[in-house]
């Protein structure tokens, strides 16, 4: 089966770009020229979206937060001419799976593509019990929910791998070049400063137990069970 994917871009130079390469990789290309209309083509046979940010009417950043927000958690590959530290914060944290700014090689968002597919297909999770509780912090690992005081908190799918990561090696100091080769082990081009982001992120959500995530300067992070 062909893999589909929707380009959501209002530049239509772009789009012909992006379509006519992908196409000659084998993919079969949706495209859309605002976020309104890629609503209406979004189907359930695609398998990745490629989005622009600053578009006319809603943002591409809107619309990966709407999708998350209805449970659609299809893969989604920012494209954006903007590449600070805090635009690539936002696009991670509505639940972006990668982020190229432009202009871009069209090399690199073949390779980018391909890696986010596979790793889609893959869980580098290892298994542990269904329902963990640490005090007033619960995290359903059926479901892939985390709760504070019963209250869900909203967490990436990238944001959700990391913690639990961190948690099934409690034990000791995870260095980041562990954590790119199990969360991102398919992504190139993921930085040592991805993952500082995406911890920075985490913690912040966990509110009061920011705490259990400990930064060994030099070494890596830990979840620390022994601080609650």
């Amino acid at each position: 089966m062909t893999t589909k994917i929707l380009i959501v871009d209002d530049d239509e130079v772009i789009r012909e770009v992006l379509e006519f390469n992908l196409a000659n990789e084998g993919f079969e290309i949706t495209c859309a020229v605002s976020a309104e209309e890629a609503m209406k083509k979004l189907k359930p046979e695609h398998s990745l979206i490629l989005l622009d940010i600053m578009m006319g009417g809603m943002s591409g950043y809107r619309f990966a937060e709407e999708l998350r927000k209805k449970g659609n958690d299809i893969p989604i590959i920012f494209l954006t001419a903007k590449d600070t530290e805090n635009d690539m914060l936002t696009g991670f944290s509505v639940g972006g799976d990668d982020y190229i700014s432009k202009p871009f090689s069209i090399k690199e968002v073949i390779v980018r593509v391909k890696a986010v597919l596979k790793r889609k297909k893959t869980n580098p999770l290892p298994k542990i019990r269904k329902k963990l509780a640490f005090n007033d912090l619960t995290i359903d690992t059926n479901t892939k929910e985390v709760f504070i005081k019963s209250q869900k908190i909203e967490l990436t799918k990238t944001e959700y791998k990391l913690l639990i990561f961190l948690l099934n090696n409690s034990n000791r100091v995870v260095s980041r070049e562990e954590i790119i080769d199990t969360i991102w082990h398919e992504t190139p081009y993921i930085t040592e400063r991805t993952v500082d982001v995406h911890i920075t992120r985490l913690r912040k959500k966990l509110e009061n137990y920011a705490h259990l995530i400990t930064n060994q300067a030099g070494f890596g992070y830990r979840f620390n069970k022994s601080e609650l």
